[in-house]
């Protein structure tokens, strides 16, 4: 067998396995004429990086007749604005590639100094390592004036972070809370700016037993827990049990529905536990 037709049979089997560099079809399967049996230009070879363009990929778009989509070379002359660059070649970018000294040293560590930028209070990342975080400050939220944002500004501490220490996912969550953490890892002077209830002791102390009340009576009208609790003098196991005493006696003593109506049983006046007591 000759050179030359080892040649052919070499051409033959590369381009058995060759495909298009824009479609990605293999260059055996696409057609050779087009829908008027008229003949689609030959596959061209890139000179800049050994790709293929079928033929019917340069009937589509005719500029990759002269222009090389991967290394963005074009063989005829540019309508780039005056002053700009062509892209260098492929060789050239191959031969830099390979001369470049791969076992160079990396670059030196970077390690912050002391002198260098001053610290973003208000910067998560801003915290030094080496300092022990303080003791967190509980904040009593005044609602008329205190957001996310403002304690962020007032106390120096980034907003996402008073958002993870208080578990909250909304600002607008902050208005069902009586109080706030300062975490002490941002804040370290340890005072608070609102370190009382705003409506004072006392009444943060009325309210909180009504609240408890209404949990352990699992009742949900506020203005009966105000009347149990103001009966009994804010003694919360006194107005328990006067509820509960209430309660066992409405079991007790079912009232029968009078006149018309659908037999619904009429409210019965809660005053037997204090009658009792007079």
């Amino acid at each position: 067998m000759t050179v030359s037709k080892l040649k052919m049979l070499t051409a033959a089997e590369s381009r058995s396995v060759q495909s298009c560099c824009t479609c990605a079809a293999l260059l055996t399967e696409v057609p050779r004429h087009n829908e008027s049996e008229k003949p689609l230009p030959e596959d061209r070879q890139l000179g800049c990086c050994r790709r293929t363009i079928c033929g019917s990929c340069r009937t589509k778009n005719p500029r990759f007749n002269t222009y090389c989509p991967y290394c963005q070379i074009s063989i005829t002359d540019t309508t780039l604005p005056p002053g700009l660059r062509d892209p260098p070649s492929y060789e050239a970018s191959v031969a830099a590639g390979s001369s470049r000294n791969v076992s160079a040293a990396p670059p030196p560590y970077y390690a912050p100094s002391a002198s260098g930028k001053p610290m973003d209070e208000l910067d998560e990342k801003s915290v030094p390592f080496d300092e022990e975080p303080a003791e967190d400050t509980l904040h009593f939220l005044n609602h008329a004036h205190d957001t996310i944002t403002s304690l962020s500004l007032r106390y120096g501490v980034p907003a996402a972070a008073l958002r993870r220490a208080n578990n909250i996912t909304s600002d607008h969550l902050i208005l069902g809370r009586r109080t706030v953490v300062i975490p002490g890892e941002y804040y370290k002077g340890g005072v608070s700016l609102s370190p009382r209830p705003i409506e004072g002791e006392e009444e943060e102390a009325r309210k909180s037993k009504i609240r408890r009340w209404m949990v352990a009576c699992k009742v949900h009208e506020y203005d009966v827990a105000v009347l149990y609790l103001e009966q009994a003098g804010y003694d919360l196991e006194m107005a328990t049990e006067a509820f509960f005493a209430d309660e066992e006696w409405e079991r007790t003593h079912p009232v029968e529905a009078t006149g018309r109506g659908k037999g619904v049983a009429k409210r019965v006046n809660r005053s037997i536990y204090w009658a009792g007591r007079r």
